[in-house]
């Protein structure tokens, strides 16, 4: 379970290891995600959440060779408009319970304190 999903490349995202090696994923500003001149699409904000989210769990479940997950739902809270910019996104893991795993993920562009978008996954992880 590593490496970013083939949706990751339609959207461009890079991995970006944090400094204690947590994944953080950059989105570059292009033709593919624009929504309004100027502005990123709520689709390729949402979606880099969900890959940023979904790197978080694989990140925390990556001694588990086995383990494989599927989303059960997935809620994005928009907070301002994604300008013309590159933007980051990381997921944190808030619960990881036997069958279900909860997920929080921010996306920025300038300074993590101030995100432009949120999103709280759940997942079904599935252990053989």
């Amino acid at each position: 379970m590593s490496g970013l999903p083939p949706y990751a490349d339609l959207l461009g995202l890079t991995l970006e290891p944090d400094a204690e090696g947590a994944p953080v994923l950059l989105m570059p500003f292009g033709d593919p995600v624009v929504g309004r001149p100027g502005f990123l699409h709520g689709g390729a904000i949402s979606g880099l959440l969900e890959m940023a989210a979904y790197m978080a769990l694989v990140h925390e479940l990556a001694g588990e060779a086995d383990a494989g997950v599927k989303p059960i739902n997935v809620t994005v809270d928009f907070m301002r408009g994604g300008r013309d910019k590159p933007t980051r996104a990381r997921g944190t893991v808030t619960r990881l319970g036997t069958r279900v795993a909860n997920v929080e993920a921010s996306a920025w562009q300038d300074d993590p304190a101030q995100p432009i978008a949120g999103a709280r996954m759940n997942y079904l992880v599935l252990r053989s």
